[in-house]
């Protein structure tokens, strides 16, 4: 129960009086007037031969530095990366979350599901690890996908969640320590499966990456920008491999799963 004082109109009525005095005070000394801005004409270029020289090559290393970890998770899970018909059989397909529309997946994510029910149907996996957010009630990652899988038909008692998979070198990491996965098939779009491959294996898991195709439309290319940020802090993980936002106790949901599906 809110104080009456913390109430809306409690705090329109301080922010009005604030913004009041505030405007008074501002009428009567107006510091801001005697700030100077940097005019633009003032960053200029060097306007010796070496010195633009020298900033164009600053800038190059830039480039390079920010490219160098997204070009090495690329480069270092290309062979372990296909389509559905191309991957091994494994025992888990691991789905990463992709975010939820009015509790429903995302198109991103409904799309991951559709390929890890695919692997399920093909007979290339048995268990199907949903791994996403759940830190707030009302935004339920792991279960809106559980929801989706049973309605294409994948057994309820074949989907484990995973409710605390807040990124992906947290989703692999408690794969391999929470639910034991020691090897697994990763289901996600092409500009995130090498980065996520790479992660489960630095976490210790025998990965392949599903690529799942979609079209190059504006959220495939801002998802594909968003990783050259990403990839710096998936290499960090990967080197020093911290503790994932939260560890908890060992969970036997994936071994039940497997247990329940052999004859």
């Amino acid at each position: 129960m809110r104080r009456a004082r913390d109430t809306p109109g409690a705090r329109a009525a301080s922010g009005a009086r604030a913004a009041s005095e505030g405007g008074a005070n501002a009428k009567k000394h107006r510091p801001w007037r005697r700030l100077r801005l940097p005019r633009l004409s003032a960053l200029r270029l060097p306007r010796s031969r070496r010195g633009r020289r020298l900033a164009v090559q600053g800038l190059m290393a830039l480039c390079v530095l920010a490219l160098l970890p997204a070009t090495w998770m690329r480069l270092g899970a290309d062979a372990r990366v296909g389509t559905t018909a191309d991957a091994p059989a494994r025992e888990v397909a691991m789905v990463f979350g992709a975010g939820l529309w009015k509790g429903r997946p995302t198109p991103y994510l409904a799309h991951r599901l559709d390929a890890a029910a695919e692997l399920y149907r093909t007979g290339k996996v048995k268990v199907v690890l949903v791994t996403g957010d759940n830190s707030r009630v009302e935004y339920d990652e792991p279960d809106a996908m559980r929801t989706y899988l049973t309605e294409r038909g994948v057994p309820d008692d074949r989907i484990v969640s995973d409710y605390a998979g807040f990124d992906s070198w947290d989703s692999c990491v408690r794969a391999k320590k929470i639910f034991g996965v020691d090897r697994a098939v990763l289901v996600s779009q092409g500009f995130h499966i090498h980065r996520a491959t790479t992660l489960c294996r630095s976490a210790g898991i025998d990965a392949y990456g599903v690529a799942v195709d979609e079209p190059r439309d504006a959220t495939w290319y801002y998802g594909g920008t968003r990783e050259l940020a990403a990839s710096g802090k998936a290499a960090l993980d990967a080197l020093f491999r911290p503790d994932p936002r939260f560890l908890g106790p060992q969970e036997a949901g994936v071994t039940e799963a497997l247990a329940s599906a052999t004859p």
